[in-house]
C-alpha cells in the first residue's frame, strides 16, 4: 500500500526468527522489526505513513478500531485454531506440525496450544464456549461494517495538495470550494484486510467462523478489492459458498 519494494520469504520457523516471536516481521538491512505496530512506526520513521492525511480525530478513531480488530478478531482466530477441540485435531496440530520431523512436530504443537490457551484464561477467554466467540466475532464485524458503509476504505484522507487544489479552482470561478479528499488505504484497512481475508481462506472443519463475515456484503467486496488492487489478483480466492 505504501508502494514500497518488498521481497516475501515464506520459512516455517518464522516465528522463532521473529524478535517478539510473531509474525509478520520484516528484514531491513541489520534490523529486524516484528508486528504492525512497530512495522508501521519503523517505515512512518523512513518517510512512509498511510495515515499521514487523517486529522487527529480521525487518527484516533483509527488506533480505536485496530485494538477492536486485535481484541476481537486476532483473538477469536486462536481461539478457533487452538481452543476448539475439532479444529485442534482434525487440522491444527498436524498443520502446525508439519514442517517438522517426529517427534518435535508433536512437541511444538502442544507446546504452542498450551501457550494459546495459558493466554486466553489470561484475558478472560478460558471458559468462553464457540458460540460466544461467534457473537464476539459478529459484533466487531457490525461494527465494522457500519464504520466502512459505501465507502472503498474507513476513512477520507485529504490529499497533500489540498490548499493547492483549492487556489486553483478558486481563480478559476469556484470560489465556494471547500473540500477536496480522496479515499485511500490505512493501516487499519491492512490489518482488518489481513484478518477477514485469513478467515475468508483458511480451511476449518466448519465455515462458522467466515459465514460470520460473509454476512456483510460491503466487507466482502472490500476484502476482494485489496486482493484485487494490491495482490494482482483477476479473480477473487474468496469462496461465496
Amino acid at each position: 500500500m505504501c508502494n514500497l519494494p518488498i521481497k516475501v520469504v515464506c520459512r516455517a520457523n518464522a516465528e522463532y526468527m521473529s524478535p517478539s516471536g510473531k509474525v509478520p516481521f520484516i528484514h531491513v538491512g541489520n534490523q529486524v522489526v516484528s508486528e504492525l505496530g512497530p512495522i508501521v512506526q519503523f517505515v512512518k520513521a523512513k518517510g512512509h505513513s498511510l495515515s499521514d492525511g487523517l486529522d487527529e480525530v480521525q487518527k484516533a478513531e483509527m488506533k480505536a478500531y485496530m485494538e477492536l480488530v486485535n481484541n476481537m478478531l486476532l483473538t477469536a482466530e486462536l481461539y478457533l485454531q487452538w481452543c476448539d477441540d475439532a479444529t485442534v485435531g482434525e487440522i491444527t496440530l498436524a498443520r502446525y506440525g508439519s514442517p517438522y520431523p517426529w517427534p518435535l512436530n508433536h512437541i511444538l504443537a502442544y507446546q504452542k496450544q498450551w501457550e494459546v490457551k495459558r493466554k486466553m484464561k489470561a484475558i478472560g477467554w478460558g471458559n468462553k464456549t464457540l458460540d460466544q466467540v461467534l457473537e464476539d466475532v459478529d459484533q466487531c464485524c457490525q461494527a465494522l461494517s457500519q464504520r466502512l458503509g459505501t465507502q472503498p476504505y474507513f476513512f477520507n484522507k485529504h490529499l497533500n495538495i489540498w490548499k493547492f487544489t483549492v487556489h486553483v479552482l478558486s481563480k478559476s470561478g469556484l470560489e465556494n470550494f471547500e473540500h477536496y479528499f480522496t479515499i485511500m488505504p490505512t493501516e487499519l484497512d491492512a490489518l482488518v484486510f489481513g484478518h477477514l481475508y485469513t478467515i475468508l481462506t483458511t480451511q476449518m472443519t466448519n465455515d462458522e467462523l467466515s459465514e460470520k463475515v460473509k454476512n456483510y456484503s460491503n466487507l466482502l467486496a472490500f476484502c476482494r478489492r485489496i486482493e484485487q488492487h494490491y495482490f494482482g489478483k483477476g479473480s477473487s480466492s474468496i469462496r461465496l459458498s
